[in-house]
């Protein structure tokens, strides 16, 4: 089981090595007219590592938000890059593996995707295409924000795996 965990993230890093690795390459992303993101595609190589790595459309596990504010409560949130910790396996990613995405705080909510992630074990990054979801609107902004900052009550949420940014 562990021979096949190894072959497949070296499979997924041999891609990204091949083909470049999109970090967090944002560049192009519309904003809607509240603030939030419009449609992104998936780039086909962040599909075929999340193929390999098994991680699926709809798959999900929990994260801390922000690395830099595990279990505080409320956090803040602020445009721009953020940094997450997986805390369950997503397919075969191991947790506790960093997410590395963007967030943005126009709209009434915070939007955050996710566009690599960095093993902890050993190995390069590899591309990704998630987002950050929490039933019951708790993603949304605390009236207390200010312009640029979300502060949210859950410093967790699940991450789910998508073929596409809506």
């Amino acid at each position: 089981m562990a021979s096949n965990t190894l072959a497949l993230l070296g499979c997924a890093v041999l891609l990204v090595m091949s083909s470049g690795c999109p970090g967090t390459a944002t560049g192009g992303v519309s904003l809607r007219p509240d603030g939030t993101p419009g449609p992104e595609k998936c780039p086909d190589e962040a599909k075929k590592a999340m193929s390999y790595l098994r991680m699926f459309v709809g798959e999900a596990a929990w994260a801390q938000l922000d690395a830099n504010q595990t279990r505080a409560h409320p956090i803040t949130l602020y445009d721009g890059p953020i940094e997450s910790v997986l805390e369950e396996n997503l397919g075969l990613l191991e947790a506790p593996a960093r997410l590395y995405g963007r967030v943005w705080t126009g709209g009434p909510q915070a939007v955050i995707r996710y566009y690599a992630a960095q093993p902890l074990k050993g190995g390069d990054q590899v591309p990704l295409c998630a987002v950050a979801r929490l039933g019951m609107g708790q993603l949304r902004k605390r009236p207390e924000s200010q312009p640029g900052t979300a502060i949210l009550d859950a410093p967790r949420a699940g991450v789910y795996i998508v073929n596409e940014f809506r």
